[in-house]
């Protein structure tokens, strides 16, 4: 029996549901950081601005950045993980980590991209100081999977960060959700020529795990001392966890 999931709103297999999220993100690749400012008013700089600082990144570091997309932060990490330092940007959609790649050369950024799946990373145990996930993690069909693997490739002592869209707070949801069924898919068809990617990433934020729920997720897959900070109300948060 096929396994089933969900796509934004839609139940379907789990094979079927790997395959139209690539479709999605081929769509929205080259106007990804144009998209997500509309979509954030431009807060997602701030969020990911704030990850960085949480990161705590060092020279000489090795740090992962998974579902990287346009590598925002694999360029901060970079600089500051210096020479001596190892930051690999990966992500799943070879369009996505194509913008990436090619941002982080016109930076004069020379740091390895590995097109790689969350769930089954290509790395040893204990290889990195730091792991990062922004707004990826809600894509992926095992979380708990992904997690699980998030810490496998962490040192003791590392540090997850996952930074994602989550619950907002009561009083904003009801114009939230005219923001996110209305306008969303009417500037995604401006500006991407595309509405059904961008109504699908609204229902994806709809259908991931709450804060306090991604919190039990990540201390279940072994992770410690985890907390998480709300970001814009509960827009996004960021979650970060130990492994001991």
């Amino acid at each position: 029996m096929t396994n089933t999931t969900h796509f934004g709103y839609k139940t379907v297999s789990e094979d079927e549901k790997v395959h139209e999220v690539a479709k999605v993100f081929h769509s929205v690749a080259s106007k990804y950081d144009v998209m997500n400012d509309l979509m954030s008013g431009g807060l997602h700089r701030i969020w990911k601005t704030f990850t960085i600082a949480q990161a705590g990144i060092r020279p000489g570091f090795k740090v992962l950045d998974i579902a990287g997309g346009t590598g925002d932060l694999s360029k901060a990490f970079a600089k500051q993980a210096g020479p001596s330092g190892e930051v690999w940007l990966t992500d799943i959609n070879e369009s996505m980590l194509r913008v990436g790649r090619d941002r982080l050369l016109n930076k004069g950024l020379v740091t390895p991209t590995l097109l790689c799946d969350a769930e089954k990373l290509p790395f040893p145990d204990n290889y990195f100081d730091r792991v990062s996930v922004a707004f990826g993690l809600r894509n992926m069909t095992h979380k708990d999977q992904a997690l699980a693997e998030m810490r496998r490739v962490l040192k003791p002592g590392g540090k997850l960060l996952v930074l994602e869209f989550s619950k907002v707070a009561a009083p904003l949801q009801k114009p939230y959700d005219l923001y996110s069924f209305s306008v969303l898919p009417w500037l995604g068809k401006r500006i991407a020529n595309d509405s059904e990617s961008y109504r699908y990433l609204a229902e994806s934020i709809r259908m991931h795990p709450d804060q306090e729920t991604l919190k039990s997720m990540m201390q279940d897959a072994g992770l410690e001392r985890v907390q998480y900070f709300n970001l814009t109300a509960g827009v996004a948060a960021l979650h970060t966890g130990i492994k001991m």
